[in-house]
């Protein structure tokens, strides 16, 4: 019985087929980046099988000449006066299968955030009116 089942794991084995990555997409969460912050960068795998899954910075090498990465996140220098960022994601395991776009970069700065206080006193003066 034990070798029986022995021969039909190695057969299993010979017939599964290990999934590979077939292409791989960018998939961004917002239009531009933020200068001095954590943007992270989305990038999804088809598989053979026509599934995605998610890849992360041990599957991708991120490259960026105007900026550095931390894992999937890319941080735009506070100095940064560039309209937008040229980045490059290559899959490790094969680097023809890679994605190279451009990202703009906000101009703006962010308004400061309300403290707590202005915004219960702003909620009162609307249930007031």
């Amino acid at each position: 019985m034990k070798k029986n089942l022995f021969v039909l794991f190695i057969f299993c084995a010979f017939e599964a087929k290990a999934q590979k990555i077939e292409n791989i997409f960018v998939n961004l969460y917002t239009d531009s980046l933020k200068k001095g912050t954590h943007n992270y960068i989305n990038i999804d795998g088809q598989l053979s099988n026509g599934k995605y899954l998610p890849l992360d910075s041990t599957q991708i090498l991120f490259t960026c000449s105007q900026a550095n990465f931390a894992g999937n996140s890319i941080i735009i220098p506070l100095g940064f006066t560039d309209e937008k960022v040229l980045i490059k994601a290559t899959l490790k395991t094969n680097a023809l299968i890679f994605k190279e776009f451009e990202v703009y970069v906000k101009k703006m700065e962010d308004p400061p955030l309300k403290s707590s206080a202005e915004i219960i006193s702003e909620v009162k003066k609307k249930q007031k009116m």
